[in-house]
């Protein structure tokens, strides 16, 4: 006799799909448990792609592994869980609560992360390539290694998070909040950062050649060896910054403020310093700027 497991699924409640985990079953499909309480479940490797999660308390929960591409999970408290190598391609983790869960490893491409907290989340060399995450809170997040290329950060919140050799190619970044972030090795080329606080952040050694930064505060930001030729950096506020031994070449840096900025060794070659503030600024060859 056939069984239609994902319409058997369909109907499942919260006791129900412990107990069938627990005998062994792992095809959850399409398993629809809106606003349940699963807090601290054992569900590793599962299957519940498609699945409806919306609003569920999934605190602590024990997910590593599991199939969520394309579930909804909006509203969801996966706070404390473990999702890493965990499939959430396409997911819908919009507004979810994701505040220090382990998503190591974790695919999240193309997933909607949009205003979801994920506050000293681990993220560390997991796909989030085109990942929608404008206006979520990733402060102190650790993000190293990660690849977020194409992905839509436009006023997230990320202060004091660790992105060190993250790849941000072609990012939206428009008004996002970086301060203090760690970016060291990071790979920003094409990347838009305009409008974007970048104060006291450490991008030494990052690469952000074609970038757009117009308007971006990287006040006191370390940028040493960095690579910003070709760039965007109009009315940029780098006073105080370290540019040392840094790329400029070819940027445009019309109305920046480089102010007591130290640019010892920097290449400014072909680079448009029209309207720039340099007051006590030190120079390429050593000097300080009038």
């Amino acid at each position: 006799m056939f069984i239609d497991r994902a319409r058997e699924a369909d109907v499942m409640d919260a006791n129900e799909l412990i107990q069938r985990y627990a005998a062994g079953e792992r095809d959850f499909r399409e398993l629809t448990l809106i606003g349940a309480n699963l807090q601290g479940i054992e569900l590793s490797g599962a299957n519940l792609r498609l699945a409806n999660l919306r609003g569920a308390n999934l605190r602590g929960a024990k997910l590593s592994g599991v199939n969520l591409r394309e579930a909804i999970l909006a509203d969801a408290d996966l706070s404390e869980a473990n999702l890493s190598q965990a499939n959430l391609i396409s997911a819908d983790l919009s507004e979810a609560n994701l505040e220090k869960t382990n998503l190591h490893e974790t695919n999240l491409s193309r997933a909607n992360l949009i205003k979801a907290i994920l506050r000293e989340a681990d993220l560390s060399e997991s796909l989030l390539s085109e990942t929608k995450l404008s206006q979520a809170n990733l402060q102190k997040a650790n993000l190293s290694d990660t690849n977020m290329s194409r992905a839509l950060l436009m006023e997230t919140n990320m202060e004091g998070a660790n992105l060190e050799g993250a790849n941000l190619s072609l990012a939206i970044l428009n008004g996002a909040n970086l301060e203090l972030v760690n970016l060291t090795n990071a790979i920003l080329n094409g990347a838009n950062l305009s409008g974007s606080n970048l104060s006291g952040a450490n991008l030494s050694k990052a690469k952000l050649s074609g970038s757009n930064l117009t308007g971006a505060n990287l006040s006191k930001a370390q940028l040493r060896v960095t690579n910003l030729s070709w760039s965007t950096l109009r009315e940029v506020n780098l006073s105080g910054a370290t540019l040392y031994r840094a790329k400029l070449s070819w940027s445009n840096l019309t109305g920046a403020n480089l102010s007591d900025a130290i640019l010892i060794d920097t290449n400014l070659y072909h680079v448009n310093l029209r309207d720039a503030q340099l007051r006590g600024a030190i120079m390429p060859d050593g000097k300080t700027h009038d």
